[in-house]
């Protein structure tokens, strides 16, 4: 009588389960609503065990050298016999198991618990293949912990390394991938030799970088980023009171913009910040370094046409808007080049068109912050506005000025808003009353009898 092989028997059992899977989903409906969960998770515990077993399998033929003899490397070999990993996951599989042969001699299917073993059971690289082989953690996540743990081991205290590791493979586990990485400076701090955690933070130094600005074809540029911890915290500190979203709490509305829409307004109000006091430090724009130059036709300005064009700087070139530029030209850190019919320059804006500091000091007091219905912008927050435009001939004194934070100053040119400003202010301490139909600039430069160019037409 021959007797059965055991991996014979584990075969049969292989096939019994392929055929019961396969079997099952027609069945489902049989399943009670308090069922599902439960088999789902036992379906998931079923093919972590089969990926697990799979490793192991490929561990085997590695160890045998039977690839070798077959002419086929370690990735092939998968791409061969393991097709689903075509879609992807062979690259990885077939890097970890090249890994242990190569740094290990674990054998499938050894026993941890066997003092006699041949290698280092505490070593990292066996702590994450027995996560691996017990179906826990994918090949893709095994290397990514593998990859930390060889930048970590030599900065951590040697009785440390089996236990930042077992951390690791618990926190990719449950996390993912991204989480061994955010984890990876509170580790060292934790269990690192002495300084290593500022040896790792100046070492960063070297390799913080913000690109080129990219413009892209539908008129967005595009930059990356990336800041040291010291940095970033710097930056996220000036980011978030400027990026909280503002509803009005005057009509209750929220304030809809995306969480990205109000980071990037933030940081350019920052940036707006600063050219301003560099441009009040040193004198007025034309002295600073930070100032923006923009050249834009007499006719168009005029006409509410074609439009202005960023000079001396790396956005050299870039298009922006007409109305955005009569926006910008309420700027004290903007210098327009106003160009005749023939070219040449016949305004630098530098005398009339800035209000000077002691009449932005008088708007300051008067206004206290952002005049829009419902805003609470502090002063120091704010522009000094036009309520009509420097472009249309609007005077530069306290009687055609107005306070307006970076938001609202956009949301007033794009709405085309009026507002009459008053000597006194009414009973509820306003000297600046908005009309929020869109449109109301236009109609009081027609009723008042300045419109000309676009807000005659």
């Amino acid at each position: 009588m021959t007797s059965t092989r055991v991996i014979d028997q584990h075969r049969t059992v292989l096939a019994s389960m392929r055929a019961a899977l396969a079997a099952m989903p027609a069945d489902l409906h049989s399943a009670f609503n308090d069922e599902l969960a439960e088999l789902l998770s036992e379906v998931d515990g079923v093919v972590a065990a089969a990926t697990g077993l799979r490793a192991e399998v490929l561990l085997e033929t590695r160890t045998r050298g039977v690839m070798t003899d077959s002419g086929m490397d370690t990735r092939g070999w998968i791409l061969e016999y393991a097709p689903t990993l075509r879609q992807a996951g062979a690259s990885p599989l077939a890097k970890l198991v090249d890994t242990v042969v190569r740094r290990t001699n674990i054998q499938a299917g050894c026993d941890y618990d066997n003092h006699e073993l041949l290698f280092n059971r505490r070593s990292p690289l066996a702590i994450i293949w027995d996560s691996v082989r017990a179906g826990d953690a994918d090949a893709p996540l095994a290397m990514s912990i593998l990859r930390e743990m060889d930048q970590l081991e030599p900065r951590l205290y040697r009785e440390a390394v089996p236990t930042v590791t077992e951390c690791m493979v618990s926190l990719g586990v449950a996390h993912g991938p991204a989480m061994i990485r955010e984890m990876r400076m509170r580790l060292l701090a934790e269990h690192g030799r002495p300084d290593e955690v500022e040896r790792g933070q100046r070492e960063l130094d070297r390799h913080a970088f913000l690109s080129a600005p990219h413009p892209e074809s539908g008129g967005l540029t595009r930059y990356s980023m990336g800041l040291t911890p010291e940095q970033a915290a710097i930056l996220e500190a000036a980011l978030g009171p400027l990026s909280k979203p503002r509803p009005n709490p005057e009509t209750g509305d929220r304030d809809l913009r995306s969480n990205s829409r109000r980071r990037a307004e933030a940081l350019t109000e920052l940036c707006q910040r600063l050219a301003a006091t560099d441009a009040a430090r040193k004198g007025g724009p034309a002295e600073s370094d930070t100032c923006v130059y923009v050249t834009v036709s007499l006719t168009d300005l005029e006409n509410n046409t074609g439009a202005g064009e960023i000079l001396g700087s790396r956005a050299d070139g870039t298009l922006i808007g007409i109305d955005t530029v009569r926006k910008m030209c309420c700027d004290a850190d903007l210098i327009p080049v106003v160009l005749g019919t023939d070219t040449e320059a016949i305004d630098h804006g530098m005398t009339v068109r800035l209000f000077t500091r002691a009449q932005r000091r008088a708007v300051w007091r008067r206004d206290r912050h952002c005049t829009f219905p419902g805003c609470d912008a502090p002063g120091a927050w704010t522009k000094v506005h036009h309520v009509r435009h420097w472009v249309d001939g609007g005077p530069t004194d306290l009687a055609n000025a107005a306070l307006l934070c970076q938001r609202h100053h956009s949301f007033v040119h794009q709405q085309g808003l009026w507002a009459e400003v008053n000597p006194k202010p009414d009973d509820a301490g306003r000297y600046v009353i908005w009309n929020l139909i869109p449109g109301s600039y236009r109609h009081a430069a027609l009723e008042q009898g300045w419109a000309r160019g676009w807000t005659a037409a």
